[in-house]
């Protein structure tokens, strides 16, 4: 397709070959992605597309993205939760971060620079394992992962506090 920089020119972006947005992903796995949501309704055949994307761009995160929000749309809340926690293995090595995430430091990356995408991709990760994991039942662990959060988006800009608000509330009704 002819652009505005002219035939078989590539527009340069880091960004935009991140791999967040889609850069890298071969196009057959692309097209797998497609087919899957197209397919959603039959969930079968879309999470048989969304495997055939995984065996063409494994560990890719748009693949990843993909199987998380199927997983969590369909309320496949334990596999949506291994998912996510697949996401935060990838964001820790996207963002150079030899760690556990309950080790990471917010000096550790740029978190509280919303245009970072790479910093940005960890924080809604864990946001998403925090959710899931108080959803399924594991509350302390949930806390620990909005308590984390907290720590590295000190403005909140994530909207953790929304979650350790409900882990209160539940805990107040307990007393």
């Amino acid at each position: 397709m002819d652009g505005p920089a002219g035939a078989g020119a590539r527009f340069e972006d880091p960004v935009l070959d991140s791999p967040l947005l889609g850069g890298g992903l071969p196009f057959e796995a692309q097209r797998h992605l497609e087919r899957a949501a197209l397919s959603y309704h039959l969930t079968d055949v879309a999470e048989t597309h969304l495997i055939a994307a995984d065996r063409i761009a494994p560990d890719h995160a748009a693949v990843l993205i993909a199987f998380y929000r199927f997983y969590f749309y369909k309320g496949r809340l334990v596999d949506a939760l291994q998912i996510a926690r697949l996401c935060i293995e990838k964001a820790l090595r996207l963002n150079a971060l030899d760690t556990a995430w309950e080790e990471v430091r917010a000096e550790d990356a740029r978190f509280g620079e919303w245009d970072a995408l790479l910093p940005r991709f960890f924080l809604f990760s864990l946001k998403g394992y925090a959710y899931l994991s108080m959803r399924v039942g594991e509350l302390d662990e949930g806390r620990r992962a909005v308590e984390k959060l907290l720590e590295l988006d000190a403005r909140d800009r994530i909207g953790a506090r929304v979650l350790l608000d409900v882990l209160d509330r539940i805990g107040a009704d307990d007393d």
